[in-house]
């Protein structure tokens, strides 16, 4: 009998505990909130790492300026930042100890891999996330979730179109095979392009990232190259290259390209053109992209500055203006607030009449399915070398 009674005691408390992780542990999780809390998961570690802390610090630098003009009707904000080293199977520990530690709002993940799982375990809590820069066409494939970056597809579209306008006849590609980012991206470009230009193609894979002579042979006669890689094995590429590649060809790449100055002691010994597309003028010397590249810098000096950073402070304040908005509306966003309860809130303002300027874009607004809508730009990381 007495046994029969603890057994009770015990599957009551099981089970009072299994309601508070059925409820995505959102109420229980944020009933000792203080602070609106704000969570991200990226490499602050490791080769991808100049993203992570880019992402890191500009959002935190966007949080102490909100704090510091009074937060949310006097209620603070605090940026709750993990590392995941670019490595998808942390993302889930992650996680757990953000959404444990009062998360109801995120960033997602910085990189698409890892957000790819981050999309998932987010979907089954409900808990709203923009992600600044994870640009994989299924990171918002739940209708939690939203990117101010642009989708891997939209990038490769607005580089097809891009590329399409040149002219040409021929064109080189270089893309990793097994990276979600770079395969999303070729992909896209590839269904865009005009069926009048022709393709050389070079591929490569984790397996041999190192060593790119073949690819090279292959693409040393491209005048211009699509690169729809990161920063890292596109250094590698180009130093490898510089002297069998044309020094009058155009290395074209997206958003991995952010950061590649910074991969070389002189970047001039490389003297082919480097390009990107862009949401972000890292050398911008008015507007609020000046703005921001001078707060940073001035913070955080010039090695992390990157479109990345960027648009992480456009999206903490992209949250910060929709809750705003909300409260001026009617919405009570009370600093307890449950993720779930906050993301039903949030979503209705991404996906509606709710318009976003930034560093990265004016009058920026979302789709359903969590596209971000804004104007990109072709931005020249460096022009081709003069001739001797």
């Amino acid at each position: 009998m007495k046994i029969t009674r603890i057994l009770s005691i015990v599957m009551a408390f099981a089970l009072c505990l299994t309601c508070l992780a059925g409820c995505g542990g959102a109420s229980g999780y944020t009933a000792e909130n203080t602070e609106y809390v704000i969570g991200v998961s990226g490499p602050l570690t490791g080769g991808a790492a100049v993203y992570g802390t880019a992402v890191k610090n500009s959002a935190q630098m966007a949080v102490d300026e909100i704090n510091a003009a009074g937060g949310l009707n006097g209620v603070n904000f605090k940026l709750v930042a993990t590392d995941d080293t670019h490595d998808a199977t942390k993302v889930a520990a992650n996680y757990a100890s953000m959404l444990e530690g009062g998360m109801q709002v995120s960033l997602g993940t910085v990189t698409t891999a890892p957000g790819l799982e981050f999309t998932n375990l987010s979907a089954e809590d409900n808990v709203f996330f923009i992600t600044p820069s994870a640009s994989g066409d299924d990171i918002p494939k739940n209708d939690n979730g939203f990117q101010m970056c642009f989708a891997d597809g939209n990038q490769g579209k607005v580089a097809a179109d891009y590329v399409n306008s040149l002219g040409l006849d021929s064109i080189g590609i270089f893309y990793k095979s097994d990276d979600a980012y770079s395969n999303g991206i070729y992909k896209q470009f590839k269904e865009n392009l005009d069926s009048s230009i022709s393709t050389v193609e070079a591929v490569f894979t984790d397996a041999n990232a190192t060593d790119f002579s073949s690819q090279i042979t292959t693409l040393k006669d491209c005048k211009f190259i699509f690169m729809p890689i990161y920063y890292q094995p596109a250094s590698v590429f180009m130093t490898q290259a510089k002297d069998t590649v044309a020094a009058d060809a155009v290395y074209y790449g997206c958003d991995g390209f952010d950061g590649l100055a910074g991969q070389f002691e002189d970047f001039s010994i490389i003297p082919q053109e480097v390009s990107m597309l862009s949401h972000f003028d890292s050398n911008a010397t008015e507007g609020a992209a000046a703005e921001f590249i001078k707060k940073y810098t001035d913070k955080f000096g010039t090695e992390t500055l990157n479109q990345f950073g960027a648009s992480a402070y456009d999206c903490v304040y992209a949250i910060y203006n929709a809750m705003k908005k909300a409260v001026d509306e009617g919405e009570e966003i009370d600093v307890t607030i449950s993720a779930s309860d906050l993301c039903e809130i949030l979503k209705a303002q991404f996906t509606g009449d709710f318009t976003f300027s930034g560093t990265t874009g004016d009058d920026i607004t979302w789709e359903d399915n969590g596209y971000v809508t804004k104007s990109a730009v072709k931005y020249t990381l460096k022009t081709a070398n003069s001739a001797e």
